[in-house]
């Protein structure tokens, strides 16, 4: 295994961690492209912290073997935490120091010298709109704030592959956004980023190539267009105008469609996934569907036929979403 050689930034084989009968980790298979963010999607419990500290050497794998950048994890430990960084799910700062503080100390463990510290701190701090707050003890940042903080401290010497093990949980969209855009730029630098996450849209925002995983097992892999290409030809979503109608609508679709029609939350909303069948597009099956309900006198508010979501595709692999605790 060369992961040099074939232009990989992670190559992994059968990588196995146990914890007494668990098996946190079931044979996890991974080729991560170098000079990309790649995501690793999954629910709490389903072995996605564990693979990343395996891969940065903090946890011994029980089977099989892990390389970064051609070097073993655990023959060649040290060579591999030459290159890596690693941004856990908790801050990992200071909360008593100041974010200059923290830069500071960290860049003098670094190796840094003591104006090379300040300036590397200076250029972070402002970098990532942090600039306002840098005087002020971490334990007065807000969420969004501590995250930036703790990627910050991440880059502070550029690695090569940089390990986010779901760096927006409990987070705001305005903060989760400002978090993507960092990451987006940390790539556009040379970095790879290795993205574990429990959220759909943050995998479909950021990772060029997603494995799903699942009880401590990779039960798909690719890039988002294939792993949505994988569960059917297209995806039917419709609201309805009158509530009373969705009974009638979800026979009629059904028929229409030859496809299992789902009833959303909303009392107006219905869903399809539709199979890829030979000579019969979603398009034209869409469009037969959308003519019964209109012949059957149901008023459609809204229709819209697009790929499947990346929500839809975790449902159809696994049986159960994203949000599911699955026991550690």
């Amino acid at each position: 295994m060369s992961t040099q050689a074939s232009g990989l930034a992670v190559e992994t084989a059968g990588l196995v961690k146990t914890f007494g009968e668990t098996r946190a980790v079931d044979g996890v298979d991974l080729a991560v492209p170098a000079g990309t963010v790649y995501g690793v999607l999954g629910p709490n419990g389903a072995g996605k912290t564990t693979t990343v500290k395996m891969l940065a050497t903090l946890l011994r794998p029980d089977g099989g073997e892990a390389h970064v950048f051609g070097h073993d994890v655990v023959r060649e430990a040290d060579e591999v935490r030459g290159r890596v960084s690693l941004t856990g799910q908790y801050a990992s700062v200071d909360e008593d120091l100041t974010g200059t503080e923290n830069l500071v100390l960290l860049g003098r463990l670094l190796g840094h010298g003591k104006k090379a510290a300040r300036h590397r701190a200076g250029q972070l701090l402002e970098t990532f709109g942090l600039t306002d707050a840098a005087a002020k003890q971490v334990k007065h940042y807000s969420g969004g704030m501590r995250r930036r903080i703790d990627i910050a401290a991440s880059i502070l010497s550029t690695p090569d592959l940089l390990f986010l093990d779901e760096p927006t949980t409990g987070l705001d969209p305005r903060s989760r956004n400002q978090v993507w855009d960092i990451v987006r730029a940390v790539v556009a630098q040379g970095t790879t980023v290795l993205l574990t996450t429990q959220y759909l849209d943050e995998a479909d925002q950021l990772a060029s190539r997603i494995a799903v995983i699942d009880k401590g097992r990779v039960i798909a892999e690719g890039t988002k267009g294939e792993l949505k290409a994988s569960v059917g030809a297209g995806s039917v979503h419709l609201r309805l105008r009158d509530p009373d109608q969705r009974a009638e609508a979800h026979q009629v679709l059904r028929t229409a469609l030859a496809a299992e029609v789902q009833l959303e939350p909303d009392p107006v909303a219905l869903t399809a996934r539709l199979a890829a069948e030979p000579g019969d597009g979603a398009a034209d099956r869409a469009a037969r569907a959308l003519a019964e309900l209109s012949r059957a006198g149901i008023t459609v508010d809204n229709f819209s036929l697009g790929q499947p979501s990346l929500d839809e595709v975790f449902l159809a692999l696994t049986g159960h979403d994203t949000k599911d605790e699955v026991a550690a």
